[in-house]
């Protein structure tokens, strides 16, 4: 079996843990195991969960020496490094062949370690530039569900760590060993897109100004062929001086905002009606399904389609 040890932090998130953990203990092949899974911590001694309950680990840092894959979850105080033995620990399984995966916030200690150094990696997109700030050696993709570097792979928040984790499965031993472990997890295979589509993408918070009228009247206004200077006109302002005064006051520019307003209606279409996707298209002022599709596909990193299947409520589904 392929020996699979997390490296478990004080206050480690539990989900992010338990998910990777479910995934390895699913994943068989004619009744039998394919991993053996276990658990660690820098002292072996018991730590808590964020969760308000403890964990109780098989040994200590020892257990990575013999680990193929190590698994670092999510943990609180993840600004702070590690301790040193654990760093040293990570960074001399790597050397020894062991491959490291992190989920969510576990991508700090990789990075501590510096075996994200040089890499791609992501983390939970809320965290995601933090990371990248702090650590300017690592190329943070703060839209990827996860990010496979070979022998280095990080997920992003919470239920990409299924995602990883399925990943790994069928890398080690196939489609049919990942689709069983998924089955049984009542898990999707391979889910479309990454976490673009879940981050929350509001209208920015600004002060009422000048145009503030303006873009109430564009947001009414959506499917029709609007551009920089109707939006200029009905502000009575040069397209100039219209442009200038629309960054100062949202931090954007007109048609980036116009764009991100028009994937937003895509999706509230996409969410609460059964609507084709022309129309949809249509009504979002997109103006064609191609047009829709590789604009929402730059946005959310997913098609239309794709993001229908996941976030229209199964009540919409079954009254279609």
């Amino acid at each position: 079996m392929h020996t699979v040890v997390a490296l478990c932090l004080e206050n480690v998130i539990a989900f992010d843990f338990t998910a990777p953990a479910q995934v390895f203990a699913c994943a068989t092949r004619d009744g039998e195991q394919l991993y053996r899974f276990s658990t660690c911590t820098p002292d072996g001694v018991p730590v808590e969960t964020t969760n308000g309950f403890a964990l109780n680990p098989q040994g200590g840092l020892e257990l990575l020496a013999e680990a193929e894959t190590i698994v670092v979850p999510a943990y609180a105080a993840f600004f702070d490094p590690p301790p040193e033995p654990a760093l040293e620990a990570l960074r001399g399984a790597a050397r020894g062949g062991a491959r490291a995966i992190s989920v969510c916030t576990g991508a700090y200690a990789l990075a501590h370690a510096g075996l994200l150094d040089g890499r791609r990696a992501t983390t939970h997109w809320g965290w995601a530039e933090d990371l990248a700030a702090r650590f300017p050696a690592v190329q943070v993709d703060p839209a990827a569900l996860y990010v496979d570097e070979g022998k280095v792979m990080t997920a992003a928040g919470l239920s990409a760590g299924i995602d990883l984790a399925l990943h790994v499965v069928r890398e080690d031993f196939g489609a049919a060993a990942g689709a069983t472990a998924a089955r049984r997890m009542v898990a999707a295979p391979h889910r479309d897109g990454g976490q673009a589509q879940f981050i929350e993408r509001p209208s920015p918070a600004t002060p009422a100004g000048s145009l503030e009228v303006t873009r109430a009247w564009a947001l009414e206004r959506l499917g029709e062929p609007l551009d920089v200077a109707a939006m200029a006109r009905h502000a009575a302002v040069s397209p100039r001086t219209f442009a200038r005064r629309f960054r100062e006051e949202t931090g954007t520019t007109p048609l980036q905002w116009l764009l991100s307003q028009r994937v937003l209606e895509a999706r509230r279409l996409l969410e609460e009606t059964g609507l084709p996707i022309d129309e949809i298209a249509w009504r979002a002022g997109f103006g064609s399904a191609p047009s829709l599709r590789d604009h929402f596909r730059r946005a959310t990193a997913t098609s239309p389609s794709a993001y229908r299947r996941s976030f229209r409520p199964a009540a919409l589904e079954s009254a279609a």
